[in-house]
């Protein structure tokens, strides 16, 4: 079987790596863009079958760099995304609707097989967030530019690379407590990297065209259950107390100071709606890609490092149900 040519961007992050594993394993050609190969290069490299994979550095909007790139593929994947907003043109219009514009009417000049695109769980009902606007805009650009195109949309997707659990991990291991917003009740359905990886190879594989597939785990947890499952995972206890709208919005106002802000008044705005299948599209479950790997299970095979004793932690969980018995240490 001649190899297809894949052009990637956003291949640097947990999903495009898992992706790229994902894809040589199975003699597809990958074209990885990326703006700092010097500083991306290893990390992308080391995740792909040798020969099979090219790194091209470029920015994201020097289209004749790109327009290039199209020339010599078959499909492209677009992964890019940010959770908040930057100076420097990142900015979520350019980021999650012009750019993914340009890339669907470069794959219509040029003819190619499919493009897929990352979009995000729950956008249609966020009207008030600028982040949810702008998805729903790239989407709409890209369907209109290429209608055969395929959207998939995540709840939270999780893995030891994430920076959801992992960042929500070493809070709850230095803090003694622990805001919840809207009182905790936000619904999510995380799904695992793989699971998320093996649909959009899935489709890829199947020729799946013409699809907005919303991709969801095997559970729906509320963020209060998350976090109380993480500190279950780390045997820690802390207080998770209700935050008022107005405490919320000030603290969110003041983290937005930062280089990474731990949630600004846009993601806070997010966290009104909840985040789980809608019911109106198809799911990776219709597709037969139902997600395989439960938020604990996963979450324990990393999570020793935020237990007392760090990688020489002594405690080891067999199963989710032993989480339950298991009393909770300081």
């Amino acid at each position: 079987m001649k190899a297809k040519n894949c052009l990637i961007f956003g291949g640097s992050g947990q999903i495009g790596r898992n992706l790229i594993r994902k894809l040589t394993k199975n003699n597809y050609k990958v074209t990885v863009v990326t703006r700092n190969i010097h500083q991306k290069s290893y990390i992308i490299k080391t995740q792909a079958n040798a020969g099979y994979i090219d790194i091209v550095e470029s920015s994201i909007f020097e289209e004749n760099k790109i327009r290039e790139l199209f020339q010599r593929t078959d499909i492209c994947i677009n992964l890019i995304g940010i959770l908040f907003e930057q100076r420097k043109g990142n900015t979520f219009k350019n980021i999650h609707t012009i750019f993914p514009a340009i890339l669907a009417k470069l794959s219509k000049e040029y003819n190619l097989k499919h493009f897929i695109h990352l979009s995000a769980l729950g956008i249609n009902d966020a009207i008030d967030s600028d982040y949810a606007r702008s998805k729903l805009e790239g989407e709409k650009e890209i369907l209109k530019n290429f209608p055969l195109a395929t959207i998939l949309r995540p709840s939270l997707v999780f893995s030891q690379d994430d920076q959801l659990t992992t960042n929500f991990l070493t809070i709850l291991n230095r803090l003694p407590l622990f805001p919840l917003y809207y009182n905790g009740r936000t619904k999510f359905a995380p799904i695992h990297c793989s699971d998320l990886t093996d649909t959009i190879y899935h489709v890829i594989s199947n020729n799946i065209y013409s699809k907005i597939i919303e991709c969801v785990g095997p559970e729906i947890i509320s963020f209060k259950e998350l976090l109380q499952r993480l500190l279950e995972l780390i045997n820690k206890k802390r207080i998770l107390v209700p935050c008022p709208l107005p405490i919320a919005e000030l603290s969110a106002r003041f983290f937005e100071i930062l280089p990474k802000p731990i949630i600004t008044r846009d993601q806070l705005r997010l966290l009104k709606y909840d985040n789980i299948a809608s019911g109106k599209y198809k799911t990776n479950s219709d597709i037969g890609m139902p997600s395989k790997r439960y938020f604990n299970d996963e979450v324990k095979k990393y999570c020793y490092m935020w237990r007392e004793g760090g990688q020489f932690s002594t405690e080891k969980y067999t199963s989710s149900n032993d989480l339950e018995n298991k009393p909770s240490q300081n």
